[in-house]
């Protein structure tokens, strides 16, 4: 028998004094709840007192208790390798930093069951994202969704920046670096760096595609090279250099932590519940949609 739909934010509690206190909270369950990102979540949406973390899930931690992991001992959630513990838990919002090979699956439960879903995990592409809006249309936008390849706000401004600069210096290239532990190479912060520059060039331009060393002048993304670089001691990073006449132009973004992603997150679940429909990137949360880029 299938799992009845969930109303979302409709059911939200109330959590405050007689006189209101700090009015309604959303109830958050985090997927990958054990991993580097996912305890940072956990944790944050514990600190925060607009938030109530409801449910956990990790099939490889299953039965931990989860307040233990985030030094949150009052946090009485054990976790979970079932999603179905989200409808059991209540949860308005899941929040997804999983893997690529799990997060479409993810999705598709979360819009099935009208709960809305914030994605952190890479991995979703052009393809993905038309299936999204087209499940969220089959099943009457009941639900919300939030995709973002990248919550830290400063690797947001990058990308805003680099649009701005292709206009400009149509020569360019593209340098990411991360941890070892990252499994998708390009990130989906350059694919979607290099995107908007493309759009935004006036001019196309390719750079020389000879190699002594099969790979050395990296990947061709609309012309525009994408390098990638995976090592111990990195977190998250990009950097975008462009050539011109007698000069070069070179943007560096640097998450020195993971933290630096929380409030992009943060940011993401209060909104989600109330941004109809599918929303792609941090920009229409901060109000940079509604700026020109130039």
């Amino acid at each position: 028998m299938d799992t009845p739909r969930r109303e979302g934010p409709r059911d939200r509690i109330e959590h405050g004094d007689a006189d209101g206190g700090l009015g309604p909270v959303i109830r958050v369950g985090v997927l990958g709840a054990a991993g580097r990102m996912g305890r940072l979540i956990c944790k944050a949406v514990a600190d925060d007192p607009e938030l109530v973390l409801v449910a956990g899930i990790n099939p490889s931690r299953a039965g931990e208790p989860l307040g233990r992991l985030i030094d949150h001992p009052e946090v009485d959630v054990r976790i979970s390798d079932e999603l179905d513990t989200l409808l059991q838990s209540e949860t308005e919002v899941a929040v997804d930093f999983t893997t690529p090979a799990a997060v479409m699956e993810n999705v598709r439960w979360a819009i099935e069951h009208a709960m809305h879903i914030v994605v952190g995990t890479t991995g979703i592409g052009p393809a993905e994202l038309a299936e999204i809006e087209r499940l969220l249309e089959a099943e009457g936008n009941e639900s919300n969704v939030v995709v973002a390849p990248n919550f830290a706000i400063g690797a947001v401004l990058l990308q805003r920046f680099a649009a701005a600069a292709a206009r400009f210096f149509p020569a360019a290239e593209i340098i990411e670096l991360h941890h070892e532990g990252k499994v998708d190479a390009p990130s989906g912060t350059s694919l979607a760096t290099a995107d908007r520059m493309a759009k935004a060039r006036s001019e196309a331009w390719e750079g020389p595609a000879s190699e002594t060393v099969e790979g050395v002048r990296g990947g061709d993304v609309q012309g525009i090279r994408i390098h990638s670089v995976r090592l111990p001691g990195l977190v998250a990073h990009q950097e975008v250099v462009f050539g011109g006449v007698g000069q070069t132009l070179t943007l560096r973004h640097d998450s020195l932590q993971r933290v630096s992603f929380v409030p992009g997150v943060i940011l993401a679940i209060k909104a989600v519940t109330t941004r109809r429909g599918l929303t792609v990137g941090l920009e229409p949360l901060l109000g940079l949609d509604q700026v020109p880029e130039s």
